[in-house]
């Protein structure tokens, strides 16, 4: 008997990702203060300390007995990153099941799950920064972006996303993007490149057919990366940003 889906598909991706999403590293989120709304910057004994209670790495688990084990104390699991996503993709079988042939799902306003002959046209707004209309057809969208969530310490400035593989708020990415076939992967993938930016989103769509990322860079002038391609996927500028084509 497998496992928990949900937990299976995090654990891929995490090792897929070389730990950039990991849904276990609830002990940083709660060390930087995010958890509660009250984000401060801890002592790097601190993060040390969260670190070593955060990791997929740590959480067994036992495909026969359907159980999942965490190999130390204060192990938490957070689905914020890929459960909306998850949840759309059991509505859309389900629908599909009881013959719902065209339909477009969304949660939240960063994650969608389209089906159906024609294409859904979206507007692409990471954290609020209008960039065009994406255009897809059986297809799921998925975006994060690290400005909903910051405060200020010592003259930088943190977003709530971490990476999980230094225990420090992500830089370098304002928004990332994913197009893929599932909406719980799109959901993971989209933080996945928020924290590892082009060196982990281009790679990973070259050796996945049909997974595409657009990336708004942290640069002056606002920087667009477009990785991957996939069929049925368009995107179309409408707010002066010249964005790359991405039919295949």
């Amino acid at each position: 008997m497998a496992p928990p889906p949900l937990l299976s598909l995090c654990r891929e991706l995490h090792a897929a990702t070389g730990g950039a999403f990991d849904p276990a590293a609830t002990a940083l989120s709660r060390g930087w203060g995010f958890l509660d709304r009250r984000p401060r910057q801890p002592a790097d004994d601190e993060i040390a300390a969260a670190r070593a209670r955060s990791g997929m790495d740590k959480v067994g688990l036992d495909d026969l007995g359907r159980a999942v084990r965490f190999a130390v104390p204060g192990v938490e699991l957070n689905f914020g990153a890929v459960g909306k996503g998850w949840a759309l993709d059991r509505v859309a079988a389900s629908l599909r099941v009881r013959g719902v042939a065209r339909a477009l799902l969304t949660a939240g306003g960063s994650s969608h799950r389209g089906w159906g002959g024609e294409e859904w046209e979206l507007a692409l707004r990471p954290g609020h920064e209008d960039l065009g209309l994406l255009r897809l057809r059986d297809a799921a969208l998925g975006t994060s972006a690290s400005g909903e969530q910051h405060f200020e310490a010592n003259g930088r400035r943190f977003g709530h996303v971490l990476d999980p593989r230094s225990g420090w708020p992500a830089e370098g990415v304002r928004s990332a993007s994913v197009v893929t076939s599932e909406a719980a992967v799109a959901d993971a993938l989209s933080t996945a490149f928020l924290v590892g930016g082009p060196s982990l989103a281009g790679p990973f769509c070259a050796s996945r057919p049909g997974t595409m990322a657009l990336l708004v860079l942290e640069a002056a002038p606002r920087e667009i990366r477009v990785f991957g391609k996939r069929d049925g996927v368009n995107v179309d500028p409408t707010a002066g940003v010249l964005l790359v084509e991405a039919t295949a």
